[in-house]
């Protein structure tokens, strides 16, 4: 199927939940980083939950994959300064990417953007 990607099967089928590590408890990354990877952890706790929810609907599915999506932006686009934050957002951003969600345009697009106003 042209166009089918992990992020499309996850939002529209119940697939196996993975879990992430913890990386908003990265030591001496700012505050705004730690809240926004935590704030995307939550997005993507309740996007499966949506997903594997009985009797959720089409447009439940669209709405929680919105949200994480736009959690996962915040991140993207952070302009990390700190040499810690470089390295937790890389690996966070790193774990994403294994598991197939890195891949949309808008992704590659804001962390060079970010890295542009670093």
């Amino acid at each position: 199927m042209p166009g089918l990607t992990r992020r499309t099967l996850l939002a529209f089928t119940a697939v196996a939940s993975v879990v992430e590590p913890t990386f908003a408890e990265g030591e001496g990354s700012s505050r705004e980083l730690q809240a926004l990877i935590a704030t995307h952890g939550t997005a993507y706790d309740a996007l499966h939950r949506v997903v594997h929810q009985a009797g959720s609907s089409w447009n439940d599915r669209k709405m929680a994959d919105r949200v994480e999506q736009e959690a996962l932006l915040a991140i993207c686009s952070f302009p990390a300064t700190s040499r810690s934050d470089r390295r937790i957002k890389a690996e966070y951003l790193l774990t994403v990417e294994a598991r197939g969600e890195l891949d949309l345009e808008e992704h590659m697009q804001a962390i060079l953007h970010s890295m542009m106003r670093s």
